[in-house]
């Protein structure tokens, strides 16, 4: 059996609605986490995941 996990935000630590198994690639995958709403630019290769581009900060609003 295929060992499988959720991807996890790199902002925030969360699960993400997104789960990969050992033999899964991504490349330049925009990473969307519902909680903090904040996407992500990862590759992720053999269950490792790697950040490409961190989020923006949010500018205020007032």
């Amino acid at each position: 059996m295929m060992a499988e996990q959720w991807l996890l935000c790199p902002v925030c630590g969360n699960k993400t609605r997104d789960k990969i198994r050992e033999d899964t690639v991504l490349k330049n995958f925009p990473l969307f986490c519902p909680k903090c709403k904040h996407e992500t630019l990862v590759n992720v290769k053999q269950l490792n995941l790697t950040i490409i581009q961190e989020p923006a900060a949010k500018p205020q609003s007032r």
